[in-house]
C-alpha cells in the first residue's frame, strides 16, 4: 500500500522516505524529531487507519507515552476532486511511529526507525554546524567593533580631535547599530561593505566645478582664503583616478560605498589642494553620494550627518598611512545603515 504524494506541508522541513518494497512518504522533519499522520502510518505498517488509531489511544490510554509530548497538529495542503484545500491535521513523533511499529509487530517499522534515526543524525549535525559557523561570524563581528572601539578610543587623544569626545561616542554608537549584533549577525559578514553600484561617474572637471563653487561661497563667508581648493599638484586627478582603478579588467573599488570612502580617504591624506584638503574631500564626499543616490536612508536621514563626517575627516587625518583599510571599513559600514 502506497501513499501518494499529495500533500504539501507548510512548516518545517519535508525528507523523502522510500524503503525497497515499502511506501514512498513525504516525513515532516521538525523540533529535532519525524513526524507523521496516521494515515501515512498505515501506509508504512500497511494497516488500516482504525487499527493505527486503536494502537494509538492504547498507547496513551496506558501510560507508554504523554499525548502532549508526542503530538502536534500541523496545517497540510491536499488535493480533492481537483481542488486545493487546507485543513489542519495530528502529526505523531518517532516515539508514538515506534509505538505503534512494535505493537502491529511490523518490520517496515524497524526499516523506518533506522532511517530516521540516520536522518536525524545527520540533521542535527548539520545544525550543529550551521550554529557554530554563526557563532564564529558574531565573534568576528565582535572582535571588529572591539577594534573600532580602540582605535577610536586611540584616535581621541590627537590633538586634533580635542573636544570631539561627544562626536566620537556618537559615531562609535552609529558603527555598532550597522553590525546588527544581536538579531542579524547571521545575515551578513561584517568586512568591507559591497552594497550600492552608483551610475554617476565623477570625474576631474566635475570635482573642480564642486571645488571651485565651494571655494566662493566660503570666501563670500569669510571662512576660507583664496588658498583653498588651489590645486598641489596633480593629486586630484590621482584621487578621482584611483577610486576606478582597475586590475585584470575587474574594478578594484566595485560598489559606491568603496569608491565613497576611498574618495574621502585619499583627497584628505594624500593632499591634493595647498589649503582645505578635509573640507574639500567631505564637500566631494557628500556631493559624489548625492549623485549616485547614496546620501540618505529612506526615512530621509542622512547616512553620515555633518557631525559625524566632520569626526570622520579629522580621524582620516590624524590616521597613520596602515589604518587605512579600518578607516574604509568604518565608512563604508556607516553608509551601509
Amino acid at each position: 500500500m502506497a501513499q501518494k504524494k499529495d500533500q504539501e506541508i507548510k512548516k518545517g522541513e519535508v525528507v523523502i522516505y522510500k524503503s525497497k518494497s515499502g511506501p514512498y512518504l513525504d516525513v515532516r522533519l521538525e523540533k529535532e524529531t519525524v513526524w507523521l499522520t496516521q494515515k501515512q502510518m498505515a501506509g508504512l505498517f500497511e494497516k488500516d487507519v482504525s487499527t493505527i488509531n486503536e494502537h494509538i489511544k492504547n498507547i496513551y490510554k496506558e501510560g507508554e507515552l504523554k499525548k502532549g509530548a508526542t503530538i502536534r497538529n500541523f496545517r497540510i495542503v491536499q488535493r480533492e476532486g481537483g481542488r486545493t484545500i487546507e485543513r489542519k491535521a495530528d502529526f505523531y513523533n518517532l516515539d508514538a511511529i515506534i509505538s505503534v511499529g512494535y505493537r502491529v509487530k511490523s518490520p517496515s517499522g524497524t526499516q523506518f526507525r533506522i532511517w530516521a534515526t540516520k536522518v536525524l543524525r545527520s540533521h542535527l549535525l548539520e545544525g550543529y554546524t550551521i550554529n557554530e559557523q554563526r557563532l564564529l561570524q558574531a565573534e568576528n563581528k565582535f572582535r571588529k567593533l572591539q577594534e573600532a572601539v580602540s582605535f577610536l578610543r586611540e584616535k581621541s587623544e590627537n590633538k586634533l580631535l580635542a573636544g570631539q569626545g561627544r562626536e566620537i561616542l556618537n559615531l562609535l554608537a552609529d558603527y555598532s547599530k550597522t553590525l546588527t549584533l544581536l538579531d542579524q549577525y547571521d545575515k551578513e559578514k561584517l568586512a568591507l561593505v559591497k552594497k550600492g553600484k552608483g551610475k554617476f561617474i565623477l570625474d576631474y572637471w566635475k570635482a573642480r566645478d564642486v571645488i571651485s563653487e565651494v571655494k566662493r561661497e566660503l570666501i563670500l563667508k569669510k571662512e576660507a582664503s583664496d588658498l583653498f581648493g588651489q590645486e598641489n599638484g596633480g593629486g586630484l586627478k590621482g584621487a578621482i583616478g584611483s577610486i576606478y582603478q582597475t586590475s585584470g579588467g575587474n574594478e578594484l573599488y566595485p560598489s559606491l560605498e568603496e569608491k565613497a570612502a576611498h574618495l574621502l580617504y585619499f583627497i584628505i591624506k594624500d593632499h591634493p589642494f595647498v589649503d582645505g584638503n578635509k573640507r574639500a574631500g567631505s564637500f566631494l564626499f557628500v556631493y559624489f553620494l548625492d549623485r549616485n543616490k547614496g546620501l540618505y536612508k529612506r526615512n530621509g536621514e542622512r547616512k553620515i550627518n555633518d557631525n559625524a563626517l566632520t569626526v570622520l575627516s579629522l580621524l582620516i587625518a590624524a590616521s597613520e598611512r596602515k589604518e587605512k583599510e579600518k578607516m574604509v571599513k568604518i565608512v563604508t559600514n556607516l553608509l551601509a545603515a
